[in-house]
């Protein structure tokens, strides 16, 4: 349940249209309804503007499909993020639903119900690497689905500190940048001494063995020179988009 639902529900009860029982049955879930392997935040919408998001790993295909019909109750457009295509194909099997879809670099189950309104300003999610680009799809497809403009530059790693070059203008109409890097990390610092905008770090665990599966891309990241660069969790998009996406709200 969103804002204005819940404004309509009050505005049925002022004028008439609805009576207190009718009201109290449509409110019951508020704060959340517990369907015993889940509690299902409703309030979410409500409390940060964006419905409560399904985290797949450890989830059956049946209690995904479940949680994603109680939230798809609201109207909303949920999503369903580190979802392999085999579980899509189990949720997809069982759920009532129509209109799923699977994004299948991005590894996220979408389901859109309303259309998407894009906001003024950008988010421009940059890539060192073509090998980080499961991340990217992650942060990108997130801030779509919340309603951010968004863009993707791939592949302009500090090896070739050219490629990145050629795209500092675009960089530098961002409202909000996320740098998605393995090997060293880099890039993030390069970036954030580039633009006059919050860049959000996200380390990837692209690399050979002392990358540490990515720890060795968060330290750099971590150690930033660059002012104005704040790191996420290895691997982490979707908490860098989501963050993006809030920024971007308040800016717009």
């Amino acid at each position: 349940m969103n804002e204005k639902q819940l404004q309509q529900i009050l505005t049925n009860v002022k004028d008439g249209t609805l009576n207190v029982e009718e009201a109290v049955q449509q409110l019951r879930h508020l704060p959340f309804e517990d369907i015993g392997f889940a509690k299902i935040d409703h309030h979410r919408t409500i409390r940060c503007g964006f419905p409560e998001v399904i985290y797949c790993p450890g989830k059956t295909a049946e209690q995904v499909a479940a949680i994603f019909e109680k939230l798809a109750k609201t109207g909303q457009n949920i999503i369903a993020t580190r979802a392999e295509r085999s579980l899509f194909g189990g949720v997809e099997k069982i759920s009532k639903l129509t209109g799923l879809r699977y994004e299948p670099e991005a590894r996220i189950i979408v389901l859109e119900q309303k259309p998407i309104e894009s906001r003024v300003g950008n988010i421009v999610v940059v890539t060192a690497g073509t090998a980080d680009l499961p991340v990217a799809e992650e942060a990108r497809v997130t801030a779509h689905m919340m309603g951010q403009n968004i863009d993707l530059v791939c592949d302009v790693g500090v090896a070739g500190i050219h490629r990145l070059l050629g795209n500092v203008q675009q960089l530098r109409q961002a409202n909000v940048v996320i740098v998605v890097a393995g090997m060293e990390g880099a890039l993030a610092s390069v970036v954030g001494g580039l633009v006059d905008c919050p860049v959000i770090a996200v380390p990837t665990s692209v690399g050979y063995g002392a990358s540490f599966e990515g720890l060795s891309a968060l330290l750099t990241m971590l150690n930033s020179c660059a002012s104005g660069v704040t790191v996420v969790n290895i691997d982490n998009g979707f908490g860098a988009a989501y963050a993006a996406s809030m920024i971007n709200m308040k800016i717009a």
